[in-house]
């Protein structure tokens, strides 16, 4: 940005839901400004494994249990309406992303009970009478366990997506700008400052992952965070020859569930296994989660040699939806896709354009924000019991002693430095970082992540690089440098 602007839409973030929220409104005829802290498609919907699917990670069963079968059936319906809208952006807008209509297999866990086989010719069942094209198998593919069969289900290369949907943004008053913080959020008149200018707008879409405050007051928007739990999650990427594998996605019953997508390749079948996830920043020995990645990937894939593996981060809710819709005066949401984050990322967008447009949208009560039902009281305390919990652990937890020049190369830690607890990190050239070890979000200690060389937050998740600089909120700003 060069100069202060005006816009009918502002969109903040650049991934699956702001890129697709600004294409919409753009062709919609709107004026948008799209802003993106860093560049487009690098957060976490480049981090995804971009399975495209409307079954949703809470069973079928418990949805109908939770919110009876209509709603069950619209929510389901929702992930298959956006699942359209990605299939008629990329045509419309011309964009090879390798899009590919594929099944989808839910399959019994290694460790599941002798009852679960029953479970899922149920669950199929169910579907089948809700309007899905969905059938029992006794044995899926790989896993040679009974599980259920899910038709036109899809993937795609996220990146190659978005890049062609975002190149369709600027022009005819339309801007994008990545490299772009908003830094303060104004009202009367309605504008933000970016990069020291001026953004006015009429509508804007806290399009980020855990959204920015914004607009509310700081106690709102503790609340909703209080709502979210961040989890990080575990990719194993492998090749195996080509045509020895079907091309499908695969997740399994498991709690963290286990999930794969296989794709055909020209000279390679590619495996992508991901799982072993946890609360960002309560794994000590994040190591092992990829370790455990890679004894299931030989199990189902046993042909496959792994040649790259990376981390993400999901966000769950206390029902198990996402919270789309307004969230203060002229302002929207949407966050908490679980692992559905390119069929919801993409519904938040649609329903933002209807926002915008005046328009009735047939799910906006459903994932309202501001929506009734909700978990127990009991689900509440448990994902909230962390920040009490390792705040109080924090203050009474010493750092070690041990001098800044006896950390190796490539680590972090926390040490003692001048009598102050500090993170301390030596890059490969042997130059030392020294940050406050206080989230700036609500006071926690982070903690190294050495699998990653993250500094990740324990209580609400929040993520920074070995340099400090922000990764992920809910914290809006990066770690303190310390001399």
């Amino acid at each position: 940005m060069a100069a202060n602007l005006k816009t009918d839409v502002l969109v903040i973030g650049g991934g699956i839901a702001g890129v697709t929220a600004a294409y919409l409104l753009k062709k919609a005829g709107k004026s948008v400004i799209l802003v993106e802290r860093g560049e487009i498609g690098t957060g976490e919907t480049g981090h995804t494994t971009a399975h495209i699917s409307y079954p949703t990670d809470i069973r079928l069963k418990d949805l109908v249990h939770k919110f009876g079968r209509d709603h069950a059936q619209a929510v389901w319906d929702a992930g298959m309406a956006a699942t359209e809208q990605i299939a008629t952006n990329a045509a419309e807008a011309d964009i090879e992303c390798e899009l590919r209509r594929v099944p989808g297999f839910l399959f019994a866990a290694a460790d599941a009970d002798d009852d679960e086989p029953e479970r899922l010719r149920k669950d199929a069942e169910l579907a089948a009478e809700l309007g899905f094209d969905a059938a029992y198998v006794p044995e899926v593919p790989l896993a040679e366990v009974p599980g259920i069969r899910f038709a036109n289900l899809a993937k795609f290369h996220p990146q190659k997506y978005l890049l062609g949907l975002a190149k369709r943004i600027p022009g005819e008053g339309s801007h994008l700008f990545e490299h772009s913080n908003v830094s303060e959020f104004k009202e009367e008149p309605r504008h933000v400052i970016c990069n020291g200018h001026t953004i006015h707008y009429q509508s804007v879409f806290l399009a980020t992952h855990v959204p920015l405050q914004g607009v509310k007051n700081t106690v709102s928007a503790a609340l909703l965070q209080t709502k979210l739990a961040l989890y990080s999650t575990y990719v194993i990427g492998a090749r195996a020859p080509r045509g020895s594998l079907p091309e499908a996605l695969l997740w399994d019953t498991a709690d963290p569930y286990l999930y794969l997508r296989i794709d055909r390749q020209p000279d390679c079948d590619y495996v992508i296994i991901g799982g072993a996830d946890h609360k960002t920043g309560q794994e000590a020995h994040t190591e092992s989660c990829y370790a455990s990645l890679e004894d299931k990937l030989q199990r189902y894939t046993p042909q496959a040699r792994p040649d790259r593996r990376w981390s993400g981060q999901v966000i769950e809710t206390l029902d198990g939806l996402p919270y789309i819709g307004p969230y203060g005066e002229h302002q929207f949401i949407a966050t908490g896709f679980s692992g559905t984050g390119m069929t919801f990322g993409t519904l938040g967008a649609m329903m933002f354009r209807d926002y915008v447009l005046g328009a009735t949208n047939p799910w906006q009560d459903l994932l309202s924000v501001e929506r009734k039902k909700l978990s127990s009281t009991w689900d509440y305390l448990k994902e909230n019991k962390d920040y009490p919990y390792y705040l109080l652990k924090d203050l009474f937890k010493s750092s070690s002693t041990d001098p800044v020049s006896s950390l190796p190369p490539g680590e972090g830690k926390l040490l003692l430095c001048d009598g102050k607890k500090t993170a301390v990190y030596r890059d490969e050239d042997g130059k030392v970082t020294k940050l406050s070890p206080t989230c700036p979000h609500m006071g926690c200690t982070v903690g190294w992540n050495a699998s990653e060389r993250t500094w990740d937050c324990p209580c609400h998740g929040s993520r920074f690089t070995a340099q400090g600089e922000l990764m992920g909120g809910p914290a809006e700003t990066g770690l303190t440098p310390m001399k």
